[in-house]
């Protein structure tokens, strides 16, 4: 994914296709769900990561708030699985800006690595 170069937060949802796809008509502005038009592995690697995130970070910024969006609700699967999505646009970004900015994601912990030798 990050072998290309983006100018912005928004170029980078809409390689992976994790942006919603608006439907305009007259006074009707609704949108139709995710595009699905980027690169379909990554779109999927990007969901698994963005599980494992919520798994491995659970105190980043990311996770709290993906527990707040479904906590709210009443608890069901379409509303987690929404939820995922959004998650994982947004890991996409946040990992967008570390590789480009050095910025981490809010909240995210490292894991020292300890040397073999």
């Amino acid at each position: 994914l990050f072998w290309r170069r983006f100018d912005n937060q928004k170029q980078v949802g809409s390689c992976v296709g994790l942006v919603p796809q608006p439907y305009d008509s007259g006074t009707t502005r609704i949108d139709q769900g995710i595009s699905k038009q980027g690169n379909r592995r990554v779109r999927s690697l990007l969901i698994e990561m963005a599980w494992m995130w919520l798994r491995y970070q659970p105190d980043s910024k990311l996770a709290i708030w993906f527990a707040q969006k479904t906590n709210s609700q009443a608890p069901n699967k379409r509303g987690r699985r929404v939820a995922i999505v959004a998650v994982a646009r947004r890991l996409a970004i946040a990992l967008w800006r570390y590789i480009e900015h050095g910025v981490v994601p809010e909240g995210a912990q490292f894991k020292e690595v300890k040397s073999s030798s």
